[in-house]
């Protein structure tokens, strides 16, 4: 009995103390640019200025521009060899390999069927996740083929945020947050308490709510807010327990203890 104890006062004592995140930070380095994208594990810096997206490593830059396309809507480089640049305004997908180079052109416009698109993110193989506003579903789109693999049921509310790797996808909307497995079935399905944004960590996420920031661990089910100094959160990124804050003069770079 004594030991029955003891481990539930231990037990309790744990689910007690572990109730946030305390990152520790690791760099912060001055930073101008419009939009911040990514950092990933090869230190290739990906930002947006002047409506060009470019990609940093030591000392060399490259560059990515196609002004008659418009204003980059969101980049994604989950995949670093098929960068995807999305224009919604001419509703065109721009695929990029790793030198910035342009692999594949997808015009939304000119497929059959039409599709309106105001959301994209990377799957697996040769797929991108696409939202299509008409018919208010998640597609699971071939761009080899030009194919739809699957479709999600439709949602009901306005969206907010897509984000994906490349087993999961998940569906930010005013009213719920939506995760996806790669057929387009519905995982699980949560309330949206005015979560403004979105980032997968393996099967977790990183939430945003007004100016902090929020870890769902998927396996407990657990909310935990990470402790944060009080800044503007311009955009985040996270990558392999590494959290990148952009607050459109410094990009600081926290280590996330989650386990």
């Amino acid at each position: 009995m004594k030991y029955l104890i003891f481990a539930l006062y231990f037990l309790s004592f744990s689910l007690v103390a572990q109730v946030e995140i305390t990152p520790v930070l690791k760099q912060q380095d001055s930073l101008d640019v419009d939009i911040f994208i990514a950092k990933n594990n090869f230190e290739n810096t990906y930002y947006i200025k002047n409506n060009a997206l470019l990609k940093i490593k030591d000392n060399e830059t490259l560059s990515y521009s196609n002004i008659q396309l418009g204003q980059i809507t969101s980049v994604n480089t989950y995949n670093p060899l098929k960068i995807n640049v999305f224009y919604a305004n001419l509703n065109t997908v721009i695929i990029l390999d790793n030198r910035l180079a342009e692999i594949t052109k997808l015009d939304f416009n000119t497929s059959q069927p039409y599709k309106n698109i105001s959301h994209i993110s990377t799957g697996f193989d040769n797929t991108l996740w696409l939202f299509n506003q008409d018919f208010q579903y998640l597609e699971l789109y071939d761009y080899k083929t030009r194919t739809t693999r699957y479709k999600t049921i439709p949602v009901t509310s306005k969206v907010l945020d897509l984000t994906s790797n490349y087993n999961y996808c998940w569906l930010l909307t005013e009213n719920y947050l939506y995760c996806y497995n790669y057929f387009g079935s519905v995982v699980y399905k949560l309330k949206n308490e005015n979560y403004t944004s979105i980032k997968s960590v393996n099967e977790n996420l990183v939430i945003q709510k007004d100016n902090s920031l929020i870890f769902y661990n998927y396996k407990t089910k657990q909310f935990l807010p990470i402790n944060l100094p009080n800044m503007l959160i311009s955009q985040f990124f996270v990558t392999n327990q590494i959290l990148y804050i952009y607050n459109r003069k410094m990009l600081y770079q926290y280590q996330l203890k989650t386990d």
